[in-house]
C-alpha cells in the first residue's frame, strides 16, 4: 500500500506541512506511524480526504457545471489587439489560459489579481510516477 509522509502529502495538496499536521491533530485526516516513528498517511485515506474536501461547495458551485476549479494568483497577462494570454499560479500548478482581449479587459485581469481557473475538458492525460511504491 502507498503511504505518504506529511511533507509529501502537503506537496500533493498544495498546503504547508503544518496544515497537514493540524488536520491530523484535529482528527480530520487519519495517520499512523512508520517504523521510524514518523507520521504517515495511507494513500487511500489521503484520497478519501481529498475527495471529501473537493465536495465542499463554493460560492458558484450551483451556477457552473465545471467542477475543476483552481484558485490562484495572476502572474502574467499578455495582450495583443484580439487575444490575450493569462498565466495563473494555482498552488504548485501554472495554468495558462488563452482568451479574447475583450474578456481580459472586462474582467480587469491584472498581475496580482486573484482568479479561479475553471477547467472543463473531454481529455485528461494521466502519467504514472515511476518508483513510488511506498
Amino acid at each position: 500500500m502507498t503511504v505518504f509522509r506529511i511533507g509529501e502529502a502537503a506537496e500533493l495538496l498544495g498546503v504547508s506541512a503544518d496544515t497537514v499536521r493540524r488536520w491530523i491533530d484535529a482528527g480530520r485526516l487519519p495517520a499512523g506511524r512508520d517504523e521510524g516513528g514518523h507520521r504517515v498517511i495511507d494513500g487511500p485515506e489521503l484520497a478519501a480526504f481529498v475527495r471529501a474536501k473537493g465536495n465542499d461547495p463554493d460560492e458558484r458551485s450551483d451556477e457552473v457545471s465545471a467542477r475543476n476549479r483552481l484558485r490562484g494568483i495572476v502572474t502574467a497577462v499578455v495582450k495583443d489587439t484580439v487575444m490575450a494570454q493569462v498565466d495563473i499560479q494555482c498552488g504548485p500548478f501554472r495554468v495558462v489560459s488563452l482568451m479574447s482581449r475583450e474578456a481580459v479587459d472586462e474582467l480587469d485581469l491584472q498581475v496580482g489579481s486573484v482568479a479561479v481557473a475553471v477547467i472543463k475538458s473531454t481529455t485528461v492525460v494521466v502519467e504514472l510516477v515511476k518508483g513510488r511504491t511506498s
